[in-house]
């Protein structure tokens, strides 16, 4: 059963960290249409600049395997933060349905870590052993 669950969080893992690295890079790409899309909702600049790194970074984190939980729970306000500055008049359906999605995989593992694949579970491994 645990081997089937590491698996899982490894899907999910990477299924999150691919999302969120791919609306990071985008909004890198064209930061003045980010930039455009913050300000039509309220948002300064810096939070199109802030939001566009961390899912940027926090994606490619997840992808690797490193810092899994503290990327986690950053990626999860940041689609807080989504979900309350941008998406809620629109409603669930074609509004926050996907932020509250991967705020879900976020919260999942931030409780519970993923190390299957991941360089910080290959880091860890190749440590020596103390001797005593």
């Amino acid at each position: 059963m645990q081997k089937r669950i590491e698996w899982g969080l490894l899907g999910g893992r990477l299924i999150l960290g691919i999302i969120m690295l791919a609306h990071g890079v985008q909004k890198l790409g064209n930061m003045e249409a980010a930039i455009q899309t913050f300000n039509k909702i309220g948002q300064p600049a810096s939070l199109a600049y802030v939001a566009a790194v961390t899912e940027a970074i926090g994606g490619g984190f997840l992808i690797l395997g490193i810092l899994v939980v503290p990327s986690a729970v950053i990626l999860g306000l940041t689609m807080i933060g989504a979900i309350i500055l941008a998406k809620l008049p629109s409603g669930l359906i074609g509004g926050f349905e996907l932020p509250l999605s991967l705020l879900g995989l976020s919260l999942i593992l931030a409780v519970t870590d993923s190390r299957k694949l991941s360089l910080s579970q290959l880091i860890h491994s190749k440590k020596p052993s103390r001797i005593k």
